[in-house]
């Protein structure tokens, strides 16, 4: 009786533990500042031939940046600078 209830905590626990935490924008900013301002300035975000044109596109250069530098960022962390990005220059829905 007690394993075919395992399924069944399991489902309300993951209920009980409510939706990802939103993401961040402020410790965002912190993570993009530190990081992501070494290589380049904020210009790379507004030039005209940008290679980011949707959140999703966006998402993908956190991540390969996020790659190239070595810095192993947890998703919150992505998600956190992609909300700070998105909020201040590209502003995708």
């Amino acid at each position: 009786m007690f394993i075919r209830s395992i399924p069944l905590f399991l489902t309300l626990g993951l209920l009980a533990a409510g939706p990802a935490a939103a993401a961040d924008a402020q410790a965002g900013k912190k993570l993009h500042d530190q990081h992501c301002m070494q290589c380049h300035d904020s210009g790379v975000y507004s030039r005209e031939d940008r290679r980011v044109n949707s959140l999703e596109a966006l998402h993908k250069q956190v991540r390969r940046c996020d790659a190239s530098l070595g810095l192993r960022w947890f998703d919150q962390d992505v998600e956190n600078v992609v909300e700070y990005l998105n909020q201040t220059h590209y502003r995708f829905k």
